[in-house]
Formats: C-alpha cells, structure tokens, sequence
C-alpha cells in the first residue's frame, strides 16, 4: 500500500463530525444513568432512550453495559488526571509543597472541572460507584491508580514517619471525603441550615483532610 492510499485509508476511518456528536450523546446518557442507578440499576434501553438513540448505536459506540461502564469512567479519568498533575507540577516548581497544598492540587481540579460543566458531579458519583465496589477494582487500577501512586508518594515524604499503610489509608479517607462533598452538598445544607458557598466548603475539606493525614 502506497503512503497516499495508507492516507486515503486513515482519512475514511476517521469519524465524522456527526458520529462524535452521536457518540457524546451515548457517553453523557451513559454517564447520566450509571450515576442515577448505578451499574446494576441501568439497563441498554434506559441508556439509549436517554440519549434519543436506538439500542443498536450504544452498542456500536459503547459495546455491552459492562464495556460501556469502563468506557463512561475511562472518557474522563484523563482529563482529570491531566490537571491534578498539572497542578501537583505547578507546586513542584514553586517548592510550596505542604499537605494542604498537595490535596489542594488533588482535589480542587475535580471541583473546577465540575464548575465548567455539571455532569462533572455526574460522573463523581460513578466513581464513588467504582471505589466502593470490588467488582470494579481493575478500572480503578487502570484509570486512577497511577495518579494516586503519584500523589502517595508525595504524602509520604512529606510524611517520613508514616507507614505506607497509615497514608493510604488517609488518602482513601480523604478521596472519600471529596466525593462526598461533591455528591452530597444538598446534604449539607439541609443539616447546615444555612448555605455555603462551594470555595469556602471545599477550603474546610482540605483543612479537615489534612489535618487527619497530620494524625
């Protein structure tokens, strides 16, 4: 095959501009009912009804539901990964390196992201889903271990008396404690009794967080 018509090939395979709007319509539904009713909950059928396509086109983008489920984490494990390493760079450079400061680079890049677009909070559910559940660990090691294996280390050095089971234990608290707060705020405001902003709660996590690492 000639260079032009190994180009010509990759050119027709490409995805048009509608199949990758098809596609986020699956992924977002997808998204939508996993985190409303949980893998065990969502069926194919809800999932497309959802996204106004036939059984088929979920099939086609997705595969099967158990497929689909990695795929919906996997979509935007990425990004998110992207920007706590970013960020953990960022303090690197500056030397600025504390506990509070490293959950910060952690955290914050979830709550940002969700500012941006809602079904960030969506999608914090299904990793709550994830991290709960046993049947899922090959997705966690796959699509967040590395970057929590990142951020582990950094706890333990700033940590040398700690145990690597004391930290990791601190940090599962802490990543527990996250999703928490980003799945349950309306819980917090009915116990509250008055409301908070997003930037002062999450100021109070990151303190709570590291003050338990500090234990």
């Amino acid at each position: 095959m000639t260079q032009a018509q190994t180009f010509d090939t990759a050119r027709k395979r490409a995805p048009s501009k509608r199949a990758l709007a098809t596609r986020k319509r699956v992924f977002d539904a997808a998204e939508t009912i996993f985190a409303d009713r949980g893998f065990d909950g969502a069926t194919i059928r809800d999932i497309a009804a959802e996204a106004g396509e036939p059984v088929g086109t979920i099939h086609h983008h997705g595969g099967g539901k158990e497929a689909l489920f990695h795929r919906t984490v996997a979509r935007r494990a990425e990004p998110l990964s992207k920007a706590r390493l970013d960020a953990l760079a960022t303090l690197r450079s500056t030397g600025d390196l504390t506990l509070e400061t490293l959950l910060s680079a952690f955290m914050r890049p979830f709550f940002d992201l969700s500012k941006e677009d809602p079904r960030w909070r969506n999608y914090a559910r299904i990793v709550a889903y994830v991290s709960a559940d046993d049947r899922w660990r090959a997705i966690a090691a796959e699509c967040f271990d590395p970057t929590a294996e990142i951020f582990l280390a950094e706890i333990l050095a700033l940590r040398p008396t700690a145990s690597r089971q004391q930290a990791a234990e601190g940090f599962v608290f802490s990543v527990s404690a996250m999703l928490a707060l980003l799945t349950s705020q309306g819980r917090i405001g009915a116990l509250g009794q008055s409301p908070a902003r997003d930037s002062d709660q999450l100021d109070h996590l990151i303190r709570y967080c590291a003050a338990g690492l500090s234990a």
